[in-house]
């Protein structure tokens, strides 16, 4: 295995934390989106912005779920560095005819991107949608997790 493509294997090919004591301290932001399906009938429940459930506000528990969610990144993925979050914003907005978009933004300024934490944030608040509307119906769906947006690395991505 060559470990020049993997940034997480060391030289003799065993799992190794990045070491980023030599890169320079940047801002990082990063912004990852996940879509849920809810199905029209669930979309239709929308009452001020969120579903009202027995379980309480769904968006806005969602919204909760997600931000601590991208703070305990490095306790979920194993490679990741624990890192100062400055920012976290946690957007949940209903799509016609049958859906709903979750989009993370994390920033920092630090010597590593923050796109896993953005990631696991939009993943977990698409999970807690998931979660409190399953009694609802057992065709909801999360799709299209991904990474829309970084800067202040090595690479920057736009795909917004």
């Amino acid at each position: 295995m060559n470990s020049d493509h993997f940034t997480h294997l060391d030289e003799s090919g065993q799992p190794a934390m990045v070491d980023v004591s030599g890169k320079a301290v940047t801002t990082r932001e990063a912004i990852a989106e996940s879509r849920i399906i809810l199905g029209p009938e669930i979309l239709a429940k929308l009452q001020d912005g969120d579903l009202q459930t027995k379980k309480g506000p769904v968006f806005q528990t969602a919204i909760i779920a997600g931000t601590m969610a991208a703070k305990r990144t490095h306790d979920l993925i194993p490679m990741c560095h624990p890192i100062p979050i400055e920012k976290i914003k946690v957007q949940i907005v209903p799509q016609e005819p049958d859906s709903a978009v979750i989009t993370c933004t994390v920033k920092t300024t630090g010597k590593t991107g923050v796109e896993m934490e953005a990631l696991t944030g939009a993943s977990v608040a698409a999970l807690t949608i998931y979660d409190m509307c399953k009694a609802m119906s057992l065709d909801l769906e999360i799709r299209e997790t991904r990474l829309m947006k970084k800067s202040g690395g090595k690479r920057d991505l736009d795909r917004t």
